[in-house]
């Protein structure tokens, strides 16, 4: 069964407006089903990198938004990654009384217990609350142990402003996220076992997309269907054809543009 544009752009439409489609688990009456679209506004996450990555074969499509960056209040660093497609085998979390599925992997890159260890811890009267302490000399990342930088300036360099507190200049969890991800986005990015793990492993991939013109999800008359990043991602799939990735618009999802991570 093959599969066209206007398929994909109202899967996405769906998603948008956070309404479960036909090719979720039918499930029982009382499970939950959640459908999520790319966010990089989102007022709990701080993002730091955002990347759509694109499968398709004749019968088979799916599209892999990937965020990166540290949710605030949650004391953690992650990638989010959420799925669209027809071919998703969708995240269940199980309970005796009811299912959540959803559309959405989240991958831990730094632990609670990893940003409690580094919390800033030095002196009275300073800010400690998600700062990290100056001593700090490296931070467990997923399984790999790297090198923190506590100089500020480095931060600044980057874009990143680093706050004040009592005439010291700490880093900030969030800050450390997207400096790892101006410096080395390798170490915080979603790798490919990582993504396929809610795909079928033999999917073919078409390609990944780092910069794109992004439009906040809070604009709720802006349907991707009438997005032309959305537009072109269609055309794309059904094409099997990375080449038509020609977009007009400039490319904008950078974090540098969006507010996120503040209540």
């Amino acid at each position: 069964m093959s599969f066209n544009e206007n398929e994909i752009l109202e899967q996405l439409d769906l998603a948008f407006d956070g309404i479960p489609s036909s090719y979720f688990p039918l499930g029982r009456t009382q499970d939950v089903k959640y459908n999520f679209i790319f966010d990089l506004e989102h007022g709990y996450f701080e993002t730091a990198g955002s990347r759509i990555h694109l499968y398709a074969d004749e019968e088979r499509w799916a599209i892999v938004s990937e965020k990166s960056g540290y949710q605030n209040r949650g004391t953690s660093a992650a990638i989010e990654l959420n799925y669209i497609g027809n071919c998703i085998n969708y995240p269940v979390n199980s309970y005796p009384e009811r299912n959540y599925i959803s559309n959405t992997s989240e991958i831990y890159l730094i632990e609670p217990s990893e940003f409690e260890r580094i919390e800033n811890k030095d002196g009275e009267g300073v800010e400690t609350f998600e700062l990290i302490g100056q001593h700090i000399d490296n931070i467990k990342v997923r399984d790999k142990m790297v090198s923190f930088d506590s100089n500020y300036k480095n931060y600044e360099k980057v874009g990143i402003k680093i706050k004040d507190y009592n005439g010291r200049k700490l880093v900030g969890f969030g800050d450390l996220i997207r400096y790892l991800h101006e410096m080395n986005p390798s170490l915080i990015e979603a790798t490919d076992d990582d993504i396929r793990k809610h795909i079928p492993q033999d999917i073919p991939k078409i390609m990944t997309i780092s910069e794109f013109h992004y439009e906040s999800v809070y604009e709720k008359t802006n349907l991707p269907s009438l997005q032309e990043t959305c537009q072109l991602i269609a055309k794309i799939l059904v094409a099997k054809n990375p080449e038509l990735w020609k977009p007009k618009l400039k490319a904008n999802n950078s974090w540098k543009n969006w507010d996120s991570g503040n209540l």
